[in-house]
């Protein structure tokens, strides 16, 4: 039974604490670095790799290539084209790169990762509020 009195809870998540394996602390801590590290990751090898793209124009771009509706290669590479034009307009060149960048930054990041920033606070901008 968990008790009401805030004194006894950090003394009750001590014991919690001590009672954890050491794998079991490993693999928080794996999770933990995972959830910091690996939206960065990928905003990297997008980066790199990516040809312009931040996670918002490749999202956008991903989930318009699976709604061809013609088995005509005109009319496929048609849909291709328009379909990079719109995402390429939230990637790195692109008119609405504020956007994009916002969106991957502010939106996708922080799904990944929670609903925290980088620091893990949520909130947005200098002022948030700091989560476990």
């Amino acid at each position: 039974m968990t008790s009401l009195n805030p004194i006894s809870q950090p003394q009750e998540e001590e014991e919690k604490k001590q009672q954890q394996s050491y794998s079991d602390w490993l693999r928080e801590q794996y999770n933990i670095q995972y959830e910091k590290w690996y939206p960065w990751i990928e905003d990297q090898y997008l980066k790199w790799f990516g040809k312009g793209d931040n996670k918002a124009s490749y999202a956008t771009k991903d989930t318009l290539n699976e709604s061809k509706v013609a088995g005509i290669n005109q009319v496929d590479q048609l849909q291709d084209d328009v379909h990079n034009l719109a995402g390429n307009q939230l990637g790195d060149n692109g008119l609405l790169s504020p956007v994009g960048n916002l969106v991957s930054k502010e939106g996708i990041n922080r799904a990944e990762r929670k609903g925290k920033d980088e620091e893990g606070r949520y909130g947005f901008g200098g002022s948030g509020i700091t989560g476990k």
